[in-house]
């Protein structure tokens, strides 16, 4: 899935002089404040860090309450959907107006109708909504279904995904990965069926009398070394 990325950071923490026995944990206290909140410096969401290394000469800043500066380099995992990025979601709600998605366990996202191309059938089926492929009848979405789909825009305040499926390459993971996988096997048994081909005629050839392409090569070589004996 697209839309995640991994930066790495020089960072300074802050620390209440109170909390200064117990750095290590303040430091993770206060990197855990970033998660899941949209970061403007890293341009993405903080979904998870790893200190790479942690300064031992904390530095005491001048002031009425003087906190302890820590410095400490960190990696962080972060969700920065942009447009025309895929991601993948799973579908929590269906109605013929929209439906509605979870992305990676914390984002919404909704597809207007208006962005779901119109190989898809809104209908209900055994008691449910569904969305159904006019043109492949097991390409089904409905409620549990992961999809994957194109990035349209991005809340960062409410972390709100805006989507569309009107790419062919959008829909349902599992249709498209065993589509991919079918497509693939096909040309696969093709690229076999045309070796098999070529081999069977160039025994045909040989049968009849004829010479291949190899054959006139080998005879040409075979004629210039002759050639090269007799001269000698």
């Amino acid at each position: 899935m697209e839309g995640l990325k991994v930066a790495k950071a020089n960072l300074k923490v802050y620390i209440h002089p109170s909390k200064s026995n117990q750095v290590s944990r303040a430091v993770l206290r206060e990197l855990s404040s970033l998660l899941f909140t949209y970061n403007e410096i890293f341009d993405g969401v903080v979904l998870a860090y790893d200190v790479n290394s942690l300064d031992p000469c904390a530095k005491i800043l001048p002031g009425i309450n003087p906190y302890i500066g820590v410095k400490l380099k960190v990696n962080l995992l972060l969700f920065s959907p942009k447009p025309d990025t895929l991601l993948e979601g799973k579908v929590v709600k269906l109605t013929q107006e929209s439906i509605h998605l979870v992305v990676l366990g914390f984002s919404s996202a909704i597809i207007a109708e208006k962005d779901i191309r119109e190989e898809f059938l809104c209908k209900t089926k055994r008691g449910q909504e569904v969305y159904a492929s006019r043109t492949n009848k097991r390409h089904v979405i409905k409620v549990g279904t992961v999809i994957r789909f194109l990035v349209k825009s991005f809340d960062e305040e409410i972390l709100h995904v805006y989507g569309s499926l009107i790419p062919e390459h959008t829909g349902s993971i599992y249709w498209l990965d065993k589509n991919l996988e079918v497509v693939s096997h096909n040309d696969r048994s093709e690229k076999k069926r045309k070796s098999e081909g070529e081999q069977i005629m160039l025994q045909q050839h040989a049968v009849n009398g004829e010479l291949s392409s190899l054959d006139i090569v080998q005879k040409r070589k075979n004629s210039k070394k002759l050639k090269h004996q007799e001269e000698s």
